[in-house]
Order: C-alpha cells, then sequence, then structure tokens
C-alpha cells in the first residue's frame, strides 16, 4: 500500500501551480530587490478570506510562503509569528462559520524552506462569511464578493452535494480501471501511481491499514459501474417526428443505451451519438467526403460533458437524449443548484458552482470540463456562430434539459431578404448587419456593433469595409460630416446614421 505524505503532496502541488482549487500567497512584500516580512495581520486576512472563499465555492488548498509561479521563498518569522499565522486568520472569519479546515500546518524542508499549508473542503450545509459580514467565493484563480444569498441554498440540495465527496467502505482500488488511472496519473504528473493520484486528487485517503475510496472514484473509474450506480448511462432515442408518441404510434426508430463510468460515457456515448448529427455526406474542397452536421458538434459535445459533470448522481435515472426531426434534448437527472438559476446561465456571465466537487475536478483537471462555468457560453456562443436560434434551458420535473432548435436565429422575412443576396460571398456577421437594411433606414456604426454583438473594432473595420467593398453597403455621411451633425444635435457620433443598405438590382 503506498501512502501519499503531506509533504510529497504539497510538492505535487507546486508542480501543478495555482488553479481554481490552488493558492500561492508570498509570505515577503516590497519590490523586488528589496523585500521584507509581510504583515502578519495582512496575511491572517489574506488566509481567512481565501478559506471561506474556498469553502464556499469548491474546498481548495493554500500554501504561504510561495510565490505565484510555484518558486519557495519560504517564512521570515519566527515561531511565535509562525503560530499567529496558524491560528490568527480565524478572528477574521464570522463567529458563525465554522470552516471545514482539513489541514492549517507548518512544514518543513520543502525544497529547503518552511511554509504554511492550510487545506478547507467545500461546504456542504452552510455558507461561510468574514467577521465583516461579507461573502466571498473563489471563481477561478481570483476571490470575488458575492452576495450571501447568491450562494444560499435548500437542506434538500445537501445530500446531492455531498454524494461524490462520500465514502464507498466495500470499495477497493481492484474495483477501479487501474489501466486508465495509470494513463491518467502519467499526464497529470509523471510518475505518480494509481494510490498517489487517488490520494493527491482527494479521490481516497489513506486510513490504518486501507484506502478509503470516495464515490467519485468509482463513478469516474469504475470497472463495473453497475455495481456502485444503477443508471450510470446515457440513453439516446431517435425519433420520428417532432413528437414523442406511445402505444400504436410509437415512433422511435433508433434506441441506444450506453452504461458505464463518467471517463466511458465522455467517449463512448458521444460515438454513438454522433453520427445521428450528420443530415449529409458531401464531396468536399479537398477532395474528401465531409459530413455535414444539423448541430454544431462542439455545441452538443459541451451540453452531453456538462449533463454527465453535473447531474445529481444521488438520483437512480440515467441521462436521456432526444432527437427529433426539429430539435435536440439532452435531460440529466437532477434540478439545477438553488444558487443558479435559468436567467443568470441566459446571461452568460460564466456563473457556476459545482455539484460534483471531485468530479469536476478531476475533469477539469483533464482538459474535458472547460474553465468554471464557461461551457454554457460556449454553446451559446458557437449556436450563434452558425446562425441557430439560442438553445432552451428549462428546470423542472426533477431534472435539467438543454435544447438546441433546427432554427435559424433569422425570421422567414429576414431569411427572404437575405436571398436577394445570395449571390455575394458574406460572412455571418455581413448578414446580421445587412438585416438592418430591412426598414430602409439609416444604420449607425452603433446598430452595427448591436447586430454583430460585439464591441471590437478590428471586427467592426474588417466586416464594414468587406460590405462596402461589395458595394453592398453605402456611404451616405461621411466621418467629418458625422461628427459636425453629431455636435449639432448632441447625440452621440456612434449612434448617428453612416450607411444604408443597397439592395441587389
Amino acid at each position: 500500500m503506498e501512502i501519499l505524505t503531506l509533504k510529497e503532496r504539497v510538492k505535487n502541488i507546486l508542480s501543478l501551480g495555482e488553479s481554481h482549487f490552488r493558492e500561492f500567497k508570498s509570505a515577503y512584500q516590497g519590490p523586488n530587490g528589496n523585500k521584507v516580512a509581510g504583515s502578519i495581520k495582512e496575511l491572517n486576512k489574506y488566509i481567512a478570506e481565501a478559506l471561506v472563499a474556498f469553502a464556499n465555492a469548491d474546498g481548495g488548498v493554500i500554501l504561504i510562503g510561495v510565490e505565484d509561479n510555484g518558486y519557495v521563498t519560504g517564512l521570515p518569522f519566527n515561531e511565535k509569528e509562525v503560530s499567529a499565522l496558524l491560528n490568527g486568520y480565524k478572528s477574521y472569519i464570522h463567529r458563525d462559520s465554522k470552516l471545514p479546515i482539513e489541514n492549517e500546518v507548518k512544514l518543513d524542508n520543502i525544497h529547503g524552506k518552511t511554509i504554511l499549508f492550510f487545506s478547507v473542503s467545500k461546504g456542504m450545509d452552510d455558507i461561510f462569511q468574514l467577521s465583516d459580514g461579507r461573502c466571498v467565493c473563489r471563481k477561478d484563480k481570483e476571490t470575488i464578493p458575492i452576495s450571501f444569498n447568491k450562494i444560499q441554498f435548500e437542506r434538500n440540495e445537501v445530500k446531492s452535494r455531498a454524494y461524490d465527496r462520500e465514502f464507498c467502505y466495500d470499495a477497493t482500488v481492484n474495483d477501479l480501471d487501474v489501466t486508465l488511472i495509470q494513463s491518467i496519473s502519467n499526464s497529470y504528473i509523471a510518475g505518480l501511481s494509481v494510490e498517489y493520484y487517488l490520494q493527491q486528487t482527494g479521490l481516497a485517503e489513506f486510513e490504518v491499514s486501507s484506502l478509503k475510496l470516495r464515490r467519485a472514484a468509482l463513478l469516474l473509474f469504475a470497472k463495473d459501474i453497475t455495481k456502485w450506480h444503477t443508471r450510470c448511462q446515457i440513453r439516446i432515442l431517435q425519433i420520428a417526428g417532432n413528437d414523442l408518441k406511445s402505444g400504436k404510434d410509437y415512433n422511435v426508430v433508433n434506441d441506444e443505451i450506453v452504461t458505464g463510468n463518467i471517463f466511458y460515457l465522455l467517449t463512448t456515448a458521444w460515438e454513438k451519438l454522433r453520427p445521428f448529427l450528420a443530415y449529409k455526406t458531401e464531396f468536399g474542397a479537398e477532395a474528401k467526403f465531409e459530413q455535414k452536421f444539423i448541430y454544431p458538434e462542439e455545441a452538443v459535445r459541451e451540453a452531453l460533458v456538462n449533463a454527465i459533470t453535473h447531474r445529481d448522481y444521488t438520483i437512480q435515472n440515467g441521462i436521456d437524449i432526444f432527437i427529433f426531426n426539429d430539435r435536440l434534448e439532452i435531460k440529466s437527472p437532477g434540478l439545477l443548484l438553488s444558487t443558479i438559476n435559468i436567467e443568470d446561465l441566459k446571461k452568460l456571465q460564466g456563473h457556476h458552482e459545482s455539484r460534483n466537487t471531485l468530479t469536476a475536478r478531476v475533469l477539469r483537471e483533464n482538459k474535458i470540463v472547460r474553465e468554471l462555468g464557461e461551457g454554457m457560453k460556449r454553446i451559446f456562443t458557437l449556436l450563434h456562430s452558425q446562425e441557430m436560434d439560442k438553445p432552451e434551458l428549462l428546470n423542472q420535473n426533477s431534472s435539467f434539459s438543454i435544447i438546441l432548435n433546427n432554427k435559424s436565429i433569422f425570421s422567414a422575412s429576414e431569411e427572404a431578404y437575405l436571398n436577394m443576396f445570395k449571390n455575394y460571398e458574406i460572412s455571418p456577421l455581413q448578414k446580421r448587419i445587412i438585416i438592418l437594411g430591412i426598414k430602409s433606414t439609416e444604420i449607425s456604426p452603433s446598430d452595427i456593433y448591436k447586430a454583430m454583438n460585439t464591441t471590437d473594432r478590428d471586427t467592426y473595420d474588417k466586416e464594414v469595409t468587406s460590405l462596402r467593398r461589395l458595394g453592398i453597403l453605402k456611404e451616405i455621411r461621411t466621418n467629418s460630416t458625422a461628427t459636425i451633425l453629431s455636435r449639432k444635435t448632441k447625440i452621440s457620433k456612434q449612434k448617428i446614421g453612416r450607411y444604408k443598405i443597397q439592395n441587389p438590382k
């Protein structure tokens, strides 16, 4: 049995660098070449904020005495000051907040230096505050302020939040796909054994004489997942029509079920689903047959990864994927966490919180899950770039669904108008500019930026210049004339009409 010592774990953390789960902090302050010992008071405040932020997010570790780049500079403090750092941070945490601290310890001889190591797990049924009442949360590599109500959750969520962290006392390493784990371990830290990897990532802990596995380890790597979860599966149904019927009218033409651990689902379910997305195969520009897809492949895969990662595994149901003629639905067990709502997701501000903390962490470290909170934004962006309608998000009946509709972002009248320009080679962004010409009104720079959904000047210049060269976008007012009119009317120059769309003859 290989036991990972705390010092070995810390050295591995140093090699991995800072992340959503890891924070390094120097014990020094001041400019390079003139560094002095940092303020004990300020370091205590920093430790308190970081620990509260980690506990309100997905848990994490802090190393004091380490630079941002992972270089160990150690502690310029005596024993009394070190003791003040190990305990003093508590005075900056609200008296009613009992953090789930795992470690707070001084470690000697870490690359020849002494450092402090703190670790805290994710809070399961509490929300934590600082002594001044502020609530903070970890997002990627930053500690950000957040409303207390924003992370308040219902008691009935506690079980689902804690599920992948629970221990399975009758499970052993022999129940896991050791070959898969070793390949992942080698990519994580070269030479790390399977047992060390499981301990390093928090998927297992050594106790007395055996290794205790958490449920996340089984969800991710179990050889026989049905022994541990009855419905760790994805069902893919292809339906003839736009509605699922029953009885003699049952219209499912293909029905496939994929069962396995999470890593198996991520690859095999995608291989099974992908052919259903293709609507034709044609001879491409490079003299090769190419498949054309109804939906952007990356958007569908992102939605699949999101469902597998964030579903509620306490519910013994699988993920269902319905492929209708006019839409694709991915339905996963469990409502959104009460800290997240549909409107938050639609705002595309990267709002995120992991239900399955350990599972999401491993998938992120393996670059399967994007930067936390970016997956939904990516789906919206990909659909928009393909001129497809925004996805529908449903949170009801103990499940969360994302629906990709097989229809254009343009209305029938807009499609008819664009058809007038079919002989021109125009980009998706240029189509949005051309649509502004339907009403034959003047078009301002502000209108164009809004239509393209961007504030980037280079994008504006590129698309506008191309349309002008094609003779589609006609200048009706010069830049200098627009400046004069802006001063005269007190209207922003960006909102002064400068162009009109020239319809083809």
